[in-house]
């Protein structure tokens, strides 16, 4: 039987947070809300404030997840980023968008990490 949507988001959250873990990044914190909306998982790595947007998919029929990131979910995310450096007074910060590809396949679990993914979108 085939997950849902929302089985395969926090599963693939899930594996993103164990797989970052174990490449070095300090997790600060995990699903940010705010009145526009989610960061799925932010970190600090080499004194950058990280936002992860983490894409789960249990098929590459259709690309692989992170293409599914178009320019309204950039601007989305850009406008999250600002939120939450401004509510947590880091507005002097450097800071970036990383995205964690998540597929979950017959074969296993493939793992793609997109550094510098994105830039902050105007």
């Amino acid at each position: 039987m085939m997950a849902g949507h929302l089985e395969t988001g926090i599963g693939g959250e899930a594996v993103a947070d164990a797989y970052l873990k174990k490449a070095g990044y300090h997790i600060t914190e995990r699903n940010y809300h705010c009145r526009i909306g989610e960061l799925d998982i932010i970190t600090e790595e080499d004194g950058n404030i990280v936002f992860i947007e983490v894409r789960s998919k249990h098929s590459t029929h259709f690309g692989d997840p992170a293409a599914s990131i178009g320019a309204l979910k950039r601007r989305k995310l850009s406008l999250l980023a600002l939120h939450y450096l401004q509510a947590r007074r880091l507005e002097g910060c450097r800071a970036r968008f990383d995205v964690v590809s998540v597929s979950f396949m017959p074969a296993g679990i493939k793992i793609d990490l997109i550094r510098n993914a994105f830039d902050l979108a105007a």
